[in-house]
């Protein structure tokens, strides 16, 4: 630090610990709970003295330590309060639970046989526990079946018998007694059905039935199923039958004879999930007739008085026999059914969800058909368990004072209140004073210190709130002491006196050895503080304050230093900057050398964080009693007050200074379209911040569906000076909806814009833009096609917009005049049969709405279509190529109008109808085309016509060609051959055709080479020839026979395996089925010719 002081302050540090050893032994045995007091008494150094504890029953309240919260160590207390080296194991106190037991069900067939009741609470000392059933101790002693570990109960080979009851747990210790909750014991079982054979049900057609469950014993609840005939066929519930899940029995409503079997009733247990059936249930039905219609009647639903817990969900059931099948319906009286609610099972079940207060009422179910109606009502009651407003907290007091304990809780019905002091019940007597959940003590004593439970009930459910009253007893005692106090010179100062103790003590201040008398600088307060006013240096000194009572005395000093009041001094006070600059604002402090001084930053009275401030602020130590602050890359939001507070042990300082930054201009106000026109308008707004730089003009903006994004408009006047707030949008669009906002611009830059206005929509006006892109042609003989690009929806300016097409022959005075009235239209057809094809007409288009004519777009000459073909092609000849190929070729018709795009073919057999043919058309405009995929042998009819754009020509008179017989389905066979070298001499069995096959020709013959891409063709009118190998390898040879129909049938493949050299002779076939056995053929005709080389 850096002080004479130093020295001195050690001898106090090592003299305070002194004291606090000594102090220690002497405390009184409820001195170890101060740490849950809180500020209040003058007699001790914190007040309050309640504190929450947890409540069963109800929430888990915080404890508020505030008192040690709000008092840090500083400069002015030089000495640790000896509570801060105690740990919360050292604090003395009454049980509070942690863990109470909760309902159990437990598994009679569980596999673990042991039920568990937990039960935990802290205390110091540690608590002991006991357990309770039905109201009975446990005495695990007594029987060995129960055992415990901790707090938990544990129950060995338990049974309904003898362990179904209420648990309750209780904790003790020396400070007093508290219960638990009550724990509910349940068994969860599900034994069997009577294995008695139940008798069938027999009814006629369309009579309603009730086939009878009669579940076997079970805990808790039961599902309820149903199979028929066999498992798992499941009756499917609807508005004829109904399986209700109170009572588990099948109703059907009317019988039909799908119905006919035998029902099984499946139940379900919802813990142990065991699952049992009865007996079956035959289901007949009678032959003496079928049931006529009858009305309704109400076999199954809901108590006519329904308790529920608030939360919960409640079924209301209702069903009903009938013929025909009655429709259930619900209704609340007097009032609506909740719209959480919701209708099940064909409207026999209404479920309402989370169930609340305002739910309860009378439910009504009707049941109707033709025939008639019954309904049935029943009274849905909702209660509440009981809930804490208010709970009783931990409290310490004074001997002699008086308690006040108020516990409230709500609940239906409205709960009744009992006490419990360590357990046991506690009545109005004497200095106790009960009435209902108030609790009166009066003149407290040692002896009612105890654990207090306040036990709130009512017919549905009890909580607890539980807390400790300790009474306390002690001589005075200081911590800390002595107490060092540092003043500043000329200003007041206060020397707190505040020991524990119980009863309050008698308080006496003295300096040295004298009594000090208080005058108009030297002040007692109530609470016993001595204040100074206008403190000097004479007031240096020891002063000591004394506390007594009937217990004891004790004696604090305190130790007052005066030193010279601090300065700070800031600079500059007021700085102007420009965004993105940086600035550096420095705080000196002007104080007592003896003392250390701590700096802080504050901006608008709050710290500046350092480390997450975007690098734009510095802390600088230029010296001890300096610092500075540099601000960097400046932004709009760092302008405000910049502060900088001193501090050493005896005051503090604050400086302030205001930093303003110029920059953009800030958004405008509102932007309100003042008035509107068809192409204007006039906008107001208010002026935004200016921060530090004149505005020197305003931008107006406008966006409508048809712009990309916010645009610059022109204004009236041109430019928006900084001064104006009103302006005028020129040249907009009628009949379009804008939305406008304005941006300021001044010396530094432009801000940000103002929130958009309402939309607002100019006034209509007529028409100012033509179509574009007029053009035509095409179409149909005598028509004259106009087409056009429609103009943009944002250039239409009114409602009721359309074309005026207009148009004339070419040198003729008159124009027509056609109205399109349809917006999105592009295009219009004009047919006259006056006119010859390709006549040319002037064409222009003009626009229209409900406002008047606009303009006409250019003149453009359009000719008229010139129509589809007019003549059929000429020459048209057909003849065979092969027996599925017939070629056709034909001549364009005379030149005129209607020039043929192309042309189409159609073919059929003359022993079909020509709308049973088939066609094709040509690619573009050829002449020529081969008929492919006809059957061989065929007579064929064929037309050609010319098609363009428009339309399609006459055909041409039909001409005929037959197509050729089928080449021979029979393969070359029998093929032979002799290799010498490289050459091979290869023979067949003529092919023979058959009467409906074209007569043999010639042959071809393929050699190709496996692995190569070419291959050799070789055609001959003999079956035989000569074919030379290129070079060594594997070759595979192949035969077809040629006719006019075509190539015929394949031969069977031949392999040869082949080398230079190499010399063969055969006159075997070759193997017509498989490759390998072809290889291995040609392998064997090679090894039976003799070589020399082998």
């Amino acid at each position: 630090m850096g002080s004479p002081w130093k020295p001195f302050l050690l001898l106090f540090v090592i003299s305070g610990l002194s004291d606090f050893a000594r102090a220690v032994p002497a405390r009184p045995i409820s001195y170890a709970a101060v740490l849950r007091m809180k500020p209040d008494s003058s007699s001790s150094l914190l007040s309050s003295r309640s504190r929450p504890r947890q409540h069963h029953g109800g929430e888990l309240v915080t404890p508020d330590w505030s008192a040690f919260s709000s008092h840090p160590l500083s400069a002015l207390s030089l000495l640790s309060s000896p509570e801060d080296y105690r740990s919360e194991e050292s604090e003395e106190f009454g049980p509070a639970f942690i863990q109470e037991p909760d309902d159990v069900i437990f598994p009679l067939d569980s596999d673990e046989k042991k039920v568990v009741m937990h039960c935990e609470a802290r205390g110091n000392p540690l608590p002991t526990y006991r357990w309770y059933v039905n109201g009975t101790e446990v005495d695990s002693e007594a029987d060995y079946r129960y055992s415990f570990v901790d707090g938990n109960l544990i129950i060995t080979n338990a049974s309904e018998t003898t362990d179904y009851g209420k648990y309750q747990c209780k904790a003790e210790n020396s400070f007093g007694t508290v219960l638990s909750r009550d724990a509910l014991l349940q068994f969860a079982y599900l034994g069997a059905f009577s294995t008695k054979t139940r008798g069938g049900v027999s009814v006629r057609e369309g009579q309603g039935v009730v086939l009878m469950c009669t579940p076997p014993p079970h805990s808790p609840e039961i599902i309820y199923s149903w199979v028929l005939n066999e498992f798992p066929s499941f009756v499917a519930e609807d508005s004829r039958r109904f399986i209700s899940q109170d009572t588990g029995n099948l109703y059907i409503s009317k019988v039909q004879p799908s119905d006919i079997g035998s029902y099984v009733c499946l139940v379900k247990n919802t813990v142990t999930n065991a699952r049992v059936l009865s007996p079956p249930t035959p289901l007949t039905l009678k032959t003496d007739g079928v049931m006529g219609e009858y009305e309704p009647k109400i076999e199954v639903h809901f108590p006519t008085s329904v308790l529920v817990a608030k939360g919960l969900t409640v079924r209301l059931e209702c069903f009903a026999l009938g013929n025909p099948v009655p429709t259930i319906t619900w209704r609340k009286i007097n009032g609506n059914i909740p719209k959480k609610a919701r209708l099940r099972k064909s409207q026999a079940v209404l479920e309402i969800p989370n169930i609340q207060l305002e739910d309860s009422g009378t439910y009504e179910c009707k049941a109707e058909n033709p025939r008639g109606g019954t309904a049935f009502k029943g009274h849905l009651q909702v209660y509440t368990l009981p809930q804490w407003v208010r709970m009783i907290n931990d409290t310490q007091m004074d001997s002699g004072e008086k308690l006040q304990w108020e516990c409230k809780a709500i609940g239906r019905p409205r709960p009744t209140y009992r006490w419990l002091r360590n357990g046991l019940p506690l009545t109005s007597q004497s200095r106790f004073e009960i009435v209902n959940g108030e609790l009166t003590v009066y003149k407290v004593q040692p002896t009612d210190s105890g654990m207090y439970q306040c036990v709130s009930e009512n017919k549905y459910g009890t909580i607890y709130s539980n807390a400790e009253l300790k009474i306390l007893a002690s001589a005075p005692v200081f911590v800390p002491n002595p107490v060092r106090v540092i003043a500043t010179l000329g200003k007041d100062v206060s020397l707190d006196c505040k020991p524990r103790a119980s009863p309050k003590p008698r308080i006496i201040w003295k300096r040295g050895d004298r009594r000090i008398q208080p005058n108009k600088r030297i002040m007692l307060l109530r609470n016993n503080t001595l204040k100074i006013v206008n403190s000097s240096r004479a007031d240096e000194g020891n002063y000591v304050c004394r506390a007594e009572n009937q217990l004891g005395s004790a004696e604090m000093t305190a130790i007052l230093w005066v030193k010279e009041a601090m300065r700070v001094a800031l600079s500059p006070s007021r700085v102007e900057v420009t965004v993105g600059e940086s600035v550096v604002l420095s705080c000196k402090a002007t104080h007592d050398t003896s003392l250390d001084v701590a700096f802080q930053w504050l901006f608008n009275q709050k710290p500046i964080n350092f480390q997450h401030n975007g690098g734009h602020f510095e802390f600088i130590q230029t010296q001890s009693s300096a610092v500075d602050l540099m601000i960097r890359s400046i932004l709009l939001k760092h302008a405000g007050k910049y502060g900088c507070r001193a501090q050493t042990s005896a005051d503090t300082v604050f400086a302030e200074a205001e930093l303003l930054v110029r920059g953009p201009p800030g958004p405008p106000g509102v932007v309100i379209v003042e008035e509107i026109t068809d192409t204007t308008a006039t906008l107001s707004w208010t002026r935004g911040l200016d921060n530090h730089s004149p505005i020197s003009t305003y931008n107006l903006q406008a966006r409508s569906p048809y712009s990309l994004g916010w645009q610059t408009v022109k204004t009236d006047p041109d430019p928006v000076t900084g001064d104006m707030e009103s302006a005028m949008a020129v040249e907009l669009n009628p009949w379009v909806e804008y939305e406008f906002r304005v941006v300021a611009s001044n010396a530094i830059g432009t801000g940000d814009p103002s929130a958009p206005s309402r939309g607002v929509r100019t006034k209509e006006a007529v028409p100012s833009v033509a179509p574009a892109n007029v053009s035509g042609g095409n179409g149909r003989r005598h028509e004259l096609v106009i087409s056009w690009e429609p103009v943009s929806e944002e250039f239409q300016n009114g409602e009721g917009f359309g074309y005026i097409v207009a148009f004339r022959a070419n040198g003729t005075r008159g124009w027509k005049e056609k109205m399109v009235t349809s917006a999105d239209s592009t295009m219009y057809k004009y047919r006259d049969e006056t006119f010859p094809p390709l006549t040319p007409f002037e064409v222009k288009v003009g626009v229209y709405n409900n406002k008047g004519d606009g303009p006409f777009s250019k003149v453009v000459i359009i000719h008229s279509a010139e129509g589809e073909p007019r003549e059929p092609p000429t020459d048209v000849k057909a003849y065979s190529i092969s027996s599925s190929e017939i070629r056709v070729t034909w001549k364009p018709p005379n030149p005129g109008p209607g020039k043929p795009r192309g042309y189409e073919v159609s073919y059929w057999k003359d022993v079909e109808q020509e709308e049973a043919g088939k066609k094709q058309q040509t690619v573009k405009n050829e002449t020529s085309m081969v008929l492919m995929g006809l059957e061989g042998n065929s007579l064929y009819l064929i037309t050609v016509k010319g098609f363009n754009s428009i339309g399609q020509g006459p055909a041409s008179a039909a001409v005929t060609a037959k197509s050729r017989k089928a080449p021979p389905a029979q393969p070359p066979s029998k093929l032979m051959w002799i290799q010498e070298g490289n050459n091979v001499s290869l023979s067949w069995d003529p092919v023979k055709a058959k009467d409906n096959e074209s007569d043999v020709i010639g042959y071809m013959v393929l050699l190709k080479q496996e692995g190569r891409g070419h291959n050799q063709v070789t055609r001959t009118i003999n079956p035989s020839t000569m074919l030379s190998l290129p070079e060594g390898g594997t070759y595979i040879i192949e035969v077809r026979a040629l006719s006019e129909g075509g190539e015929g049938a394949v031969s069977s493949q031949v392999r040869l395996v082949t080398s230079s050299g190499v010399r063969a002779k055969s006159n075997q076939c070759s193997v017509h089925s498989l490759p390998q056995s072809l290889t291995w053929t040609a392998l064997l005709l090679v090894l039976l010719v003799p070589s020399a080389s082998w």
